[in-house]
């Protein structure tokens, strides 16, 4: 059986993308580790499996595995890259996709940029989710000075923290140490943000799973939402500003987040040197 995949990326944050609507492809935690490994495999922040869909009126249904083979239930730059193969295919500018978490519907903008609406942001501990009830708002790590963060789910889990200077932050060394920590049954991506102007915000993410990324779509949501929550900025829409480039975040009244950005054809080949 000959495996088919597409490497695309959304602001630098890359993907091996795999269409297994034909035929249902099963790959183990090894072998997307082997695939995802830069120096020996094709190196990417996480793989994508396309597979047929479960429900009426959408297109396909999406799983996202990180780097380190684990699952995650949603991966915002992946899906606009995903959303973009399948609306060339059908020849639409209006696609609608399932993930583990939603349903997300997915728009061709202008000069081929994607929007995808991700859904509502969910803030209560146990949709966090963390493993007891505390104040989530003066959760302290004892990591520096790393506390008040803002807890928010946007289809994965995310911690904000909103700084002064990023430049400071040692993500290896912090970033795994608040993933990982146990209040986090499921892990956690961890984000450090500056807001530069009202609608502009620097942005660092460490997400779990994969490490340091060059961006990360429900990292950059999941930002713009804590920045509005906390009165950080006044804007429904701004600008996320990450190493790979910046998302433009849209917070609508409804609860509804939308992200927009460029994506990005690498290649195409064949995986089956990688089993």
């Amino acid at each position: 059986m000959i495996i088919n995949y597409t490497k695309m990326h959304g602001l630098k944050n890359d993907f091996i993308i795999i269409d297994a609507r034909a035929k249902k492809i099963f790959l183990n935690k090894k072998n997307i580790q082997k695939i995802s490994n830069r120096k020996k495999g094709l190196g990417c922040d996480q793989l994508v499996i396309i597979e047929k869909p479960k429900k009426k009126k959408t297109s396909a249904f999406i799983k996202f595995y990180n780097s380190d083979g684990s699952i995650t239930k949603a991966c915002g730059n992946a899906t606009r890259c995903v959303a973009f193969l399948l609306m060339k295919e059908f020849k639409r500018k209006k696609i609608a996709l399932e993930t583990e978490s939603t349903l997300v519907n997915a728009f061709l903008t202008k000069n081929n940029q994607v929007s995808v609406d991700i859904g509502k942001a969910y803030f209560k501990w146990k949709q966090i989710p963390l493993k007891r009830k505390v104040n989530i708002n003066k959760v302290n790590f004892n990591i520096d000075s790393y506390i008040n963060p803002t807890l928010i789910n946007v289809g994965n889990p995310h911690i904000i923290f909103f700084m002064q200077n990023l430049k400071k932050i040692n993500l290896k060394k912090v970033g795994p140490k608040i993933e990982k920590n146990p209040l986090f049954p499921e892990r956690i991506n961890v984000n450090f943000a500056k807001i530069l102007k009202n609608n502009k915000i620097e942005l660092r993410v460490w997400e779990r799973g994969a490490g340091i990324t060059k961006a990360c779509g429900t990292g950059a949501s999941a930002t713009a939402v804590a920045a509005i929550k906390n009165k950080l900025i006044n804007k429904r829409i701004c600008y996320i500003h990450m190493d790979g480039g910046k998302l433009k975040i849209e917070y609508k009244k409804n609860g509804h987040i939308v992200m927009t950005g460029p994506i990005k054809t690498v290649k195409k080949g064949i995986l089956n040197n990688y089993f």
